[in-house]
């Protein structure tokens, strides 16, 4: 049968493949001396895929016979995959050019990964979903492994394979197993087929096929007990592929789980939210506790990153009969999702700065930073500030929408809400053990800490949003309608 492809719906991707397929052509004719060019192409190339997008906000387009669909939801997370794209060129640009990568495969394999994030929010096909969550890990292996000469990152790349290869065959287990039940791999149709009324051995089914599906995405999202891979993975890694993979690679993860559970998965609710609330338990205190005993900085946003993803589970939980509950869980998940982001990504351009004269990256080498470098040891702050949801800041409001969430679920909410606040409290112990470091500890040398011009403005750019939206959190109110997920 022949389909129409509606080529203005998936503009942005085919902007960024072939920015994709240009860095490659054009870093096999460069001088190594020229290598770092790539960066301003694929530069150029994602500012033109979010142009693209952002003449798509507002209107609903469906195409390949409704496996890919462009909704409020798919521009609001295209639109931040692209920011967070620019923001991970920005920070990386210095950093592999002093490293002497190679750059053009850095660049190629990046945007490889951040093209299955742009596909992720508008699969609504089993299928498509598969596709899309593998272009994002697929090249997440190789650039985890980029640092060759260093066994750490070969350890780093091999655990994420073997780890994202065993998820991925969970996964997809799951979902044929829904296939077989249905006869479909549309979302929107599986969610009519298992409203309806099943026989008791394909009830059982569809439960076991659930199971694995969520425990594929627990993998990929780095949720307890499924989370040993990521705080080695990340120390072993480049530092923005750490940041990539802590903030993209995550809530891209999070974006499939929201389309299958709240479109796919409804009906059986009553069996999946107490999933999600022991999943998110165990993540919130496990990656909590474990992170105060963290002295290498990295590996303590890692933990942080396991941690929150905990919050990020929490809206699942809480989904209902009631409708108007589920509208507020779903958007109070996007919303963490973004905020959380934000503060990482920031935190991460500090971490790639100090990387250049700490190589070990202990918290200790912080120490001073704010009499060498006040514009990112204020930044620094900031970020860890929010990222224990202290108010003003982002992260507060973040948290504040996750917990009145719950507070409105009741029940189960209450409870969730309860194990929220109490590491909440617990995290302020090891996010204000680096400002410590910063502002109260005297620096080992007197000589200023120069950061790179792009890092720097990051690192400012970010710090002027998470303290924006916890002066004026109104901002956050656009998010719900923004966030608006057709067949929800």
């Amino acid at each position: 049968m022949n389909q129409s492809v509606d080529i203005g719906a998936i503009l942005p991707e085919m902007i960024l493949a072939g920015t994709i397929v240009l860095v490659l052509i054009v870093d096999a004719f460069l001088s190594p001396r020229r290598k770092w060019f790539a960066m301003p192409i694929a530069f150029i190339g994602v500012v033109a895929a979010l142009v693209a997008t952002l003449t798509l906000i507002g209107e609903t387009r469906v195409t390949f016979g409704g496996a890919y669909v462009v909704d409020d939801f798919a521009v609001l997370f295209k639109t931040f995959f692209l920011t967070v794209a620019l923001i991970v060129l920005m920070i990386s640009s210095r950093y592999f050019r002093e490293g002497r990568f190679y750059q053009g495969e850095f660049y190629f394999l990046l945007l490889t990964s951040f093209l299955g994030c742009l596909m992720m929010p508008s699969s609504r096909d089993l299928l498509m979903l598969f596709i899309s969550l593998e272009l994002v890990s697929a090249p997440g292996f190789l650039i985890a492994a980029f640092r060759k000469s260093d066994p750490r990152s070969n350890e780093a790349g091999i655990k994420f394979f073997l780890i994202g290869v065993l998820s991925t065959a969970v996964m997809l287990y799951g979902m044929s197993l829904i296939y077989g039940v249905t006869g479909t791999l549309n979302l929107v149709e599986i969610g009519r087929a298992l409203s309806g009324v099943l026989g008791e051995g394909r009830e059982t089914l569809v439960l076991a096929a659930i199971l694995l599906i969520v425990t594929g995405f627990a993998f990929k999202v780095s949720a307890v007990p499924f989370q040993f891979w990521a705080p080695d993975t990340y120390e072993g890694a480049p530092v923005p592929v750490a940041a990539f993979l802590a903030t993209a690679s995550k809530a891209a993860g999070f974006a499939g789980l929201l389309q299958l559970m709240f479109v796919a998965f409804p009906a059986q609710y009553e069996f999946w939210t107490p999933i999600f609330a022991t999943l998110s338990i165990l993540t919130m205190v496990i990656g909590n506790f474990v992170a105060l005993q963290q002295r290498q900085i990295v590996r303590l946003l890692a933990y942080s990153s396991i941690a929150q993803a905990g919050y990020m589970l929490l809206p699942f939980a809480l989904v209902s009969a009631d409708q108007g509950v589920n509208e507020s869980a779903f958007a109070a998940a996007v919303t963490y999702i973004l905020i959380y982001s934000i503060m990482t990504l920031g935190a991460f351009a500090v971490v790639v700065a100090v990387s250049r004269e700490a190589r070990s990256l202990q918290i200790t080498d912080f120490a001073g930073l704010g009499k060498r470098a006040p514009v990112i040891a204020v930044s620094m702050t900031v970020f860890m500030v929010s990222l224990a949801g202290i108010p003003p800041t982002a992260g507060f409001w973040g948290k504040f929408l996750v917990f009145s969430a719950a507070i409105e679920r009741g029940e189960i909410g209450i409870a969730l809400a309860i194990v929220m606040l109490v590491t909440s409290v617990v995290s302020l112990f090891y996010y204000l053990a680096v400002p410590r470091q910063m502002l109260f500890v005297e620096p080992d040398q007197e000589r200023r800490l120069t950061a790179p011009v792009l890092v720097t403005a990051v690192t400012v750019l970010a710090t002027v949003v998470v303290i924006a939206v916890g002066f004026w959190p109104e901002l956050l109110a656009h998010f719900p309608p923004l966030a608006t997920l057709v067949g929800q």
